[in-house]
């Protein structure tokens, strides 16, 4: 099936501040050549630890961010030829929309609910009659599961729930084709998370809404998305079906990150550990796998020579020289 967004090469990175007045700046390598494809109607999911560079590429690709190099495309055009701050103004902006991690800090407080989801209507869709943007808006709240009695009110008079039903109220009023959702629920009760979760998989199943689901749960990703892409240091380390993944990690990081999901006693295989410090992302060498002074399957050619991301059967990819 043809993508609905693909990145080639996608990278970020950013200079730091001199240690001292001479010498050259240091690169934080956030983003680092990501090659990545989302298919209509498609739920992936992004996992990864803390700091691994997950956040900076969901805006990469949501085009709220502009990269250092490499290409966005959105049903084959290339939408990095404008700058994230120019992609904003033209009609393919509505394809694309962002739901953030914490419902309360991205709602402004001042804006009722009603407000705050017929904004980004007025912004993208441009002028129409009030009873127009208001059916719009009731209809947004009402596939995102709000109440209209709820839209009168302001953020602080909603639930951690009915806030996160606000923002992805606001992402759906305008029709979007892919939302990009960054950790949506880890700020929210279990029982709240779960009517969110299933919230969105309706609108995946019903709508066909693609969705690329950013998360540090596994066990979320792996009930909500048909794929998964692990990332590390920046990189994509592996892709594939989330089932499959789940039964059979290839790569040594997957292997650890899924060995440390709690389970029940005998469940599964023994657990694997990471041992030593990990490389930092500031200027890492370009000739050494980023898992080597960790990594149980570490060889010496793993210090001297960067694994390129290799295609397996079955729609499994592995960034590792040893996954044979």
């Amino acid at each position: 099936m043809t993508a609905l967004l693909e990145a080639r090469n996608l990278t970020r990175h950013f200079r730091l501040a001199r240690d001292g007045l001479f010498g050259p700046r240091p690169v934080l390598h956030a983003v680092d050549g990501v090659d990545l494809a989302i298919a209509p109607g498609e739920a992936l999911g992004l996992v990864g630890e803390s700091g691994c560079g997950k956040s900076t590429l969901a805006r990469l690709l949501a085009r709220l961010l502009d990269p250092t190099w490499g290409q966005v495309f959105l049903d084959g055009r290339d939408i990095t030829r404008d700058s994230a701050a120019r992609f904003a103004r033209t009609a393919q902006r509505r394809a694309i929309q962002m739901v953030f991690q914490d419902p309360a800090e991205s709602l402004d407080p001042l804006m009722t609910a009603f407000e705050l989801i017929a904004e980004p209507a007025r912004l993208l869709s441009g002028p129409m009659p009030r009873t127009a943007l208001r059916g719009r808006v009731e209809d947004a709240a009402g596939a995102a599961g709000l109440a209209a009695d709820l839209l009168a009110r302001l953020p602080h008079q909603l639930s951690e729930g009915q806030r996160a039903r606000v923002g992805i109220a606001r992402a759906l009023v305008v029709g979007p084709r892919l939302l990009v959702l960054d950790e949506p629920a880890s700020a929210l009760d279990v029982s709240v998370q779960a009517s969110v979760l299933r919230l969105l998989d309706r609108l995946r199943r019903e709508q066909g809404v693609a969705l690329l689901f950013v998360s540090h749960d596994l066990n979320v990703v792996r009930l909500l998305c048909q794929r998964i892409a692990v990332m590390y240091l920046g990189q994509i380390v592996e892709t594939g079906p989330a089932a499959d993944i789940w039964e059979n990690p290839k790569h040594p990081y997957t292997r650890a990150l899924l060995s440390a999901v709690p389970r029940l006693p005998g469940d599964g295989a023994p657990p694997v550990t990471l041992e030593g410090e990990p490389q930092g992302p500031v200027d890492p060498p370009p000739s050494r796998c980023r898992l080597a002074g960790r990594c149980f399957m570490e060889q010496p050619r793993c210090r001297t020579e960067a694994p390129e991301l290799r295609n397996l059967a079955c729609g499994r990819a592995v960034r590792c020289h040893f996954v044979e």
